[in-house]
């Protein structure tokens, strides 16, 4: 699914004008995005948590030139999914 079918799905759903919706949701990115910049973690009860992960300094490997690299510690956003979210994808999914 894209934004573009969600913005569409929920414009149906709600009977909104799809300008409205695409706001929203172009809206509701920008703030968890500009929360996860600030340093913010952003919680959804029921659905999942966006938070900032550290990744810890390590040494890694250009294989083209056989020399090693120092990547230094960097945060990166993460998502996790709430318990309930993760049963109702288990429960609900089929392989295909």
């Amino acid at each position: 699914m894209t934004k573009a079918d969600l913005v569409n799905n929920i414009s149906e759903k709600l009977g909104i004008d799809r300008g409205d919706v695409q706001a929203t949701v172009e809206s509701f990115m920008g703030e968890i995005k500009n929360s996860l910049e600030n340093g913010d973690n952003v919680y959804l009860r029921g659905f999942g948590s966006f938070v900032i992960k550290m990744r810890a300094e390590k040494t890694g490997r250009n294989i083209s030139k056989n020399t090693t690299i120092k990547i230094p510690a960097h945060n990166i956003p993460s998502f996790k999914p709430a318990k309930v979210f993760v049963e109702s994808v288990k429960s609900n999914v089929q392989v295909k």
